[in-house]
């Protein structure tokens, strides 16, 4: 056969699996409520065997599809991998979702109970319906099509679903490390992200770092009368505020010495289909009050959020803090500092630059001491990459738009975990929408998000094996 004929026959193969998909509607949708009744809430312990319960039907789900999957217990909730059981060919993606859901409350601000799901206005409404149960099944839904439509996967699948995402998931990097020759693949496939407004597909193809410092500097043994010390007596506000303000010279540039190191621009091409999209500054800042972005000169809200790195202070604490006066000069005063990583940069370099500024800032009289607050790598995609671009034209075709890649201003550990446990690059592909009101009352996916979404992974699979 011609490679013409070839893609032909895949062509036809393909809408055949998608007009199963179509046909299979209301059964997947069905089957998504079946989870979605069940309160896998992570972080209450009431509801962990409510979490095991979860786990354990979806791992009879995909046993039932023609994987090797298994419950495996960790010292949180347990955590399901599925091995396909045929022998497909092609790359070896690994797929990571999260079963377990955040608490419910308020109660009272929901118009139905939050694990009956409903569809109303053209929406899933119940909690989980899209962080994540309804993204992790847009996958399963669609490797149960191809694999009925078509008899085999077009790629070799595994699949990784845990149960402490939203409580921390202090479990799942020992799990990946203690398991990393069994999940070695070629590439991880993340659903647990968004579109660009609510008809433009994305992939998320950058993902900041972060590195949080507390830090608390002191100064006299208690506080003292303003009046009789002040001047005289060093004021712990002072020097914190002085380390605070010379943290940014005047362009918004972060000062620590060797802070940009490693730190590269954007294409070109990237920031033109960026720019594209329509979000200019007043769009990106609009919607809180602003309009002018405050960080680095020469870049717009979005490149500084997605792509570029960042310090900001997150709070403030010293002196009198009640109602009224009192003047009064504290024994300490403490801040709390956070620095967003873009890819290139290390976050215990970071961390070890920001203690020698402080420390070379202390005057005598004064000692800082210094509480970290968790550190996590920068991740991102290489954009010339082959599965990128075969992942792109296939959201592409799907949505009947060009697909973009944009960035993340949040983190997502287990992106830079499984990058440091098992190697692997992730594209993250979600279907949510920004209205979807995750982790509030009343969360929603739409039905165009969940049945185009099973559609988008059956033709990214056929991509991906062709590329």
């Amino acid at each position: 056969m011609t490679s013409d004929g070839a893609a032909q026959e895949v062509d036809r193969t393909l809408e055949h699996t998608l007009a199963h998909i179509d046909a299979g509607q209301e059964a997947s949708l069905g089957r998504l409520f079946e989870l979605l009744r069940i309160p896998s809430i992570s972080t209450q312990p009431k509801h962990a065997g409510d979490c095991r319960r979860a786990a354990e039907w979806l791992s009879g789900l995909l046993d039932g599809m023609g994987f090797d999957a298994s419950v495996r217990d960790t010292p949180g909730h347990p955590i399901v991998v599925a091995h396909d059981r045929s022998d497909a060919g092609g790359p070896h993606v690994l797929f990571y979702g999260h079963y377990d859901v955040q608490p419910v409350d308020p109660l009272s601000l929901w118009n139905t109970a939050p694990f009956e799901p409903v569809v109303r206005d053209g929406a899933i409404v119940a909690r989980g319906a899209s962080d994540d149960k309804g993204q992790v099944m847009t996958f399963l839904e669609a490797i149960r099509a191809l694999r009925e439509a078509e008899g085999k996967l077009p790629v070799r699948v595994s699949i990784i679903l845990e149960g402490e995402e939203e409580s921390g998931g202090e479990n799942l990097l020992p799990f990946l490390k203690a398991n990393a020759e069994e999940l070695r693949a070629d590439i991880a496939l993340v659903c647990d992200t968004g579109m660009v407004g609510h008809q433009i597909p994305a992939i998320t193809t950058m993902l900041r770092g972060l590195v949080g410092e507390e830090i608390v500097i002191s100064a006299a043994d208690r506080d003292l009368h303003s009046g009789i010390f002040g001047n005289a007596a060093r004021n712990p506000i002072h020097v914190l505020a002085d380390i605070i303000a010379g943290l940014r010279d005047a362009d918004g540039r972060v000062t620590l010495p060797g802070f940009y190191d490693g730190v590269t621009d954007v294409p070109d091409a990237v920031r033109s289909a960026w720019n594209a999209i329509g979000l200019t500054d007043e769009a990106a800042l609009g919607p809180v009050g602003l309009s002018i972005p405050a960080g680095e000169r020469g870049y717009s809200a979005l490149e500084q959020t997605w792509a570029r790195p960042s310090c900001e202070v997150n709070g403030i604490t010293g002196g009198y803090q009640d109602p009224g006066f009192k003047t009064v000069l504290p024994a300490k005063a403490s801040a709390k500092i956070s620095f967003r990583l873009v890819a290139g940069q290390q976050p215990e370099r970071i961390r070890a630059a920001f203690r020698e500024f402080v420390q070379s800032r202390i005057p005598g009289d004064c000692s800082v001491e210094f509480r970290p607050h968790g550190g996590s790598p920068a991740s991102a995609v290489p954009f010339d990459g082959a599965p990128l671009k075969a992942a792109l034209q296939a959201l592409g075709e799907e949505w009947g738009r060009p697909a973009v890649t944009i960035g993340s201003g949040g983190s997502i550990p287990v992106v830079g975990e499984l990058q440091q446990a098992l190697g692997l690059n992730a594209l993250l592909v979600g279907f949510a929408r920004d209205d979807d009101r995750i982790h509030s009352p009343n969360e929603k996916y739409d039905l165009d998000s969940f049945q185009r979404g099973i559609r988008s992974w059956a033709r990214i699979l056929h991509a991906l094996a062709a590329a």
